[in-house]
């Protein structure tokens, strides 16, 4: 079976997408093409993380933009060449209560999280199917399977982002194609570090195992879905969120 070992990871500059792309290089990984907004963020990556063995390119694009996420996966290819492995980790929020949600923010949640990952996954196809191998995770989100009020928009494209899933699953499997999502939780991230302590401590108040999750716990289950471990496991959702979910 084939094992090509090029990855893309979007949203690379969170703390998750951080993590990916260090569990990715510590998995044997050779080349891996970062993408995000922050060029210069980009840049101090691939100066810290590039070693001998791995290999990190930056691609600055807006994923906004249909024209740069149609177009992303190609430059890539063409940069790095075949690509065995995308992880659409690139993701915003705009939350309110449906009564206050304008229709900016509730297009722009979706254009993002989970248009411009069809978009790559559709790119992607094309050259997973010509080269009989692919592995695709999407970051979904517990609020995605539970829903959360504030989040109508947020809690819509991460739900659509696992229906989506499914179906490539389907499409692309006789390929050997492999297409899951990984679902955190409460992650500790930039995104939870505002939350204020009574915020957080009603949160953890749900979670079973009483502590958010670490960025590297949701790396870590991206880098088993993209390994040899997982050829078997295509069309699921692998839940990082301390138990939360059963709540």
């Amino acid at each position: 079976m084939a094992d090509i070992r090029t990855a893309l990871v979007t949203g690379a500059t969170g703390d998750i997408g951080l993590a990916i792309t260090k569990a990715l290089i510590r998995d044997g990984f050779q080349h891996i093409a970062l993408s995000g907004l922050e060029e210069d963020i980009l840049q101090t990556m691939v100066a810290d993380l590039s070693t001998e063995s791995c290999s990190l390119v930056s691609f600055p694009v807006d994923l906004l933009n249909a024209e740069e996420a149609d177009s992303l996966f190609t430059k890539v290819s063409e940069a790095l060449g075949p690509i065995g492995a995308l992880i659409n980790n690139a993701g915003i929020t705009k939350d309110n209560l449906i009564l206050r949600m304008s229709d900016n923010d509730w297009n722009l949640v979706l254009k993002l999280n989970l248009e411009a990952c069809f978009r790559l996954c559709r790119a992607s196809a094309r050259s997973f199917l010509a080269q009989r191998f692919g592995r695709i995770v999407n970051i979904s989100s517990v609020v995605g399977f539970s829903g959360n009020p504030g989040q109508v928009n947020y809690c819509a494209s991460k739900a659509g982002l696992v229906g989506m899933s499914k179906a490539l699953a389907l499409e692309l499997g006789s390929r050997g194609i492999t297409v899951n999502c990984v679902a955190p939780g409460f992650i500790s991230s930039a995104m939870t570090r505002v939350l204020t302590d009574a915020v957080k401590e009603k949160l953890l108040s749900n979670v079973p195992l009483g502590r958010m999750g670490l960025p590297e716990e949701v790396a870590d289950a991206v880098a088993f879905l993209v390994s040899t471990r997982a050829s078997y496991i295509t069309g699921t959702t692998l839940h990082v969120n301390g138990g939360l979910y059963l709540m």
